[in-house]
């Protein structure tokens, strides 16, 4: 995999964060540079860890699967990829307050990761070098996740659902890439 290809991948899965980082920084009455790192370390670590643990799955039943790992990919992140475009075009308001408690970011973390844990099964499935790659998720969700924070905190929500828009189409092309790439139609 490209560092170009790692890169776009991790700007995708970071779209949810990034959304609800904004969300943060919206509810945040005074933000602090802390406040910004807490909430991409939060971020950004569930980033890094969830493909690694779907990596580890991935690897365990890819004997399995590998005559049809691309269509296992292809789908994974189309259906990823279309949840966050229905999510980005949904009306309900869903932003969430200041708190950066324990129980608040675990759940936040978690919710805006699981469709990282589905990549990393993917990245089983492509013999893909697991520990940079989710090194570079996760910098790439801290760094997204501390500026939607700040972000938030000056615009709003004005571009929350574009993000999450972007990040779904990302997600589907890349789904779209590696299935034309495993048939032969691009090099």
């Amino acid at each position: 995999m490209s560092l170009l290809t790692l890169f776009i991948t991790a700007v995708g899965l970071s779209m949810d964060a990034f959304a609800v980082s904004i969300c943060k920084g919206l509810a945040m009455k005074k933000l602090s540079i802390k406040n910004a790192c807490i909430v991409g370390l939060w971020f950004g670590g569930f980033q890094a860890l969830m493909p690694l643990a779907g990596y580890l799955l991935g690897t365990r039943f890819q004997k399995y699967v590998t005559a049809i790992d691309h269509w296992i990919a292809f789908g994974l992140l189309v259906l990823i990829g279309a949840s966050m475009l229905r999510e980005a075009f949904s009306k309900k308001e869903d932003c969430a307050n200041d708190s950066l408690d324990i129980k608040t970011m675990f759940l936040l973390a978690v919710a805006t990761s699981i469709d990282a844990l589905a990549v990393g099964v993917t990245y089983a499935f492509l013999q893909v070098s697991i520990l940079p790659a989710v090194a570079f998720i996760g910098i790439v969700t801290f760094l997204l996740s501390a500026v939607g924070v700040k972000a938030g905190n000056i615009f709003g929500t004005k571009y929350q659902s574009r993000a999450e828009a972007l990040g779904g189409i990302i997600l589907i092309l890349m789904g779209t890439k590696i299935l034309l790439e495993h048939l032969g139609m691009i090099p």
